[in-house]
């Protein structure tokens, strides 16, 4: 056996970083398992065929894991966010894109609903939760913006409440998140969007 083929035949080792983004990318996928089965480390290595150790020279915690799958939600809702802003100047054609992205995001990665209603990390640290707060209060401000703005612009009346008319643009959505989630993925939560958001934003 020369010493090309036994190049060859060495498995690759991933780049940096690589290894990183398949444990969150296992991670995301074993979130959105029917089941919805609190993931251990010890599932999540045997799903990625590693052993623990190798799990924990990427991540300190399982609950740094999942502070890497709330920075990517954090990172693409909020991108969207500002292209749906940068787009459009109308507030109210504003809060009904982002509105319906937000419910798209969750629905092309079931996984990342569960975080985001809390579910997928009830058991674990808690200030995971107050990263999950921190992001929705953030949505909420969007929203708000989104309300002044269409005063601003003679879409609605200048006497409207902000942050309740805000209030209930966020509550629409959080609800269709949290019914998607605990219906095992089979509740769309972009089905009926029209009927069901169209009065907010007339």
């Amino acid at each position: 056996m020369n010493e090309e083929t036994v190049s060859a035949s060495r498995p690759t080792r991933p780049k940096p970083g690589e290894r990183r983004l398949q444990i969150l990318q296992a991670l995301a996928a074993m979130l959105q398992e029917p089941a919805g089965d609190r993931v251990t480390t010890a599932a999540l290595a045997a799903r990625l065929q590693v052993s623990e150790a190798a799990l924990y020279r990427h991540f300190a915690s399982k609950a740094q894991m999942f502070e890497g799958l709330i920075d990517f939600i954090e990172a693409t809702i909020f991108g969207l966010v500002n292209q749906i802003t940068t787009q459009h100047d109308d507030g109210m054609r504003q809060m009904r894109n982002i509105s319906h992205m937000l419910l798209g995001f969750a629905e092309k990665n079931p996984g990342m609903s569960r975080v985001l209603v809390g579910d997928a990390i009830v058991t674990e640290d808690d200030r995971l939760q107050g990263r999950i707060n921190q992001l929705i209060d953030r949505i909420e401000a969007t929203f708000r913006q989104c309300v002044r703005n269409a005063v601003a612009q003679g879409r609605l009346p200048p006497d409207t409440d902000v942050g309740a008319r805000a209030d209930v643009v966020l509550a629409c959505v959080l609800g269709k998140w949290l019914r998607f989630a605990k219906s095992g993925f089979r509740r769309s939560p972009t089905d009926g969007f029209d009927l069901h958001f169209g009065h907010l934003f007339v």
